[in-house]
């Protein structure tokens, strides 16, 4: 199995900042896309910013401009710097990862237990 472990996340002020870190762990052979998502109380979870082995991002655009999704391939480890934090951005964000394991043909999706961002005055 993969472990996500996720940290960075507290309560800051609006127009704050926060930065996320995701790090994987377990008998990975590799990981291709690499995913933060958000749920907000009563909201449907929502994909927030995405990157491919690659580096090429995607980001939902209420996020764009402000939040940077980046990867370190070497530690496994996925970060979403967050910048000028809006209320809105109050969620628990949770990091998920497409990763095949050692001795596996196949690719799965795996998920963090999630990390909460309260952005409020």
């Amino acid at each position: 199995q993969v472990q996500l472990v996720e940290s960075g996340g507290g309560s800051v002020q609006p127009g704050g900042s926060l930065r996320l870190s995701c790090a994987a762990s377990g008998s990975i052979f590799g990981i291709s896309d690499m995913r933060w998502y958000r749920q907000a109380p009563g909201k449907q979870r929502e994909l927030v910013a995405s990157i491919t082995s690659g580096g090429s991002t995607n980001y939902v655009d209420s996020v764009k401009g402000r939040f940077t999704i980046s990867r370190d391939n070497t530690k496994n480890t996925m970060y979403l710097q967050m910048n000028s934090l809006k209320l809105e951005d109050t969620a628990v964000y949770y990091c998920n990862v497409v990763a095949r394991l050692s001795g596996s043909r196949w690719w799965n999706d795996y998920w963090g237990q999630g990390t909460q961002v309260t952005v409020s005055s």
